[in-house]
Parts: C-alpha cells; structure tokens; sequence
C-alpha cells in the first residue's frame, strides 16, 4: 500500500514539465449553484494553460469571475508511476489581436468537433502536483473468509 511517505509532491517546474506531456485535462468550474467538471484539451502556453471552446455552461463557469482548476494524469508503465498536476486560478478570454494570432497557432486540437472559436487562458495562482507508484491490483483484493452471510433477499 502507499503511505503518504511514498508520495512525492512535485514543484512547480515538475508540473509543468509533466503537463507538457499531455494535452487532456479536466476542467472543474462553478455553474449557477453547483460544481461541474468538463474534460477538455489544453496546451500549455508562457506559464499558463489554454484552451479551445464553445458557448455553454463550461466557459460561462470559466468566465463567471470564480477560480477555476484544471487537473491532468499521467502514467509512466516503465517506472511504475503515476502523476497528478492541478492548476488554480482566473480563467479569461483571449482577446486582444496580437495574442488571438499568438494562440491560433498553438498546437492545441479539441477531440470534439462543433465551433470551437473561443481561446481561454488560465492563469495559474496556484500550481500543486504529486508523483507516487501504483500499487498492484492484488493489494486490494480481500481474502476469503468463513463468516456467513445473509441470504439475498
């Protein structure tokens, strides 16, 4: 089993080192009165995090003037490792001309299609990560026992 003394917590340059590596997340934003999470493609960008979207309820969450956080995974199979980055912070429309030219050239592509003309930029408050091994699916197994059970009802 892991202990928390097996968990490596990531700086900075780590996470975002590892979020390079990537380019799906899990964007968690506040809707009306509710927490909602959306997957999305991202790239990072100068330090920050963007991403391609359409109208609806993920960028009137991400735009609402509330923080927004952005969590992405990894799995390295040679090392048995896995890793999970978060980044906090506003989320803005990108609007000015010159970084609009800037952002249609990055090498950012949504899985879904429909109108995607919206660039929105995260700029990260906070940026936490940690890194630990996976342990093996037998550790979760319980053991047979002899205690009877009651019969299905």
């Amino acid at each position: 089993m892991t202990t928390p003394e097996d968990v490596e917590q990531l700086s900075v340059d780590a996470c975002w080192s590892l979020l390079r590596t990537t380019s799906l997340g899990r964007l968690a934003v506040w809707v009306e009165d509710h927490p909602d999470i959306f997957p999305l493609n991202f790239v990072v960008d100068q330090g920050t995090v963007v991403f391609r979207t359409g109208e609806g309820s993920k960028v009137l969450g991400a735009l609402s003037g509330t923080p927004v956080a952005l969590e992405a995974d990894g799995y390295d199979p040679a090392t048995g490792q896995a890793w999970s980055v978060v980044v906090k912070g506003p989320a803005r429309t990108i609007t000015e001309v010159h970084d609009v030219m800037d952002t249609v050239d990055l090498p950012l592509f949504p899985w879904q299609g429909g109108d995607k003309s919206r660039f929105v930029r995260i700029v990260p408050g906070v940026v936490t990560g940690r890194r630990f091994t996976v342990v093996d699916a037998s550790a979760w197994q319980t053991l047979p026992s002899d205690l009877r059970r009651a019969p299905l009802e």
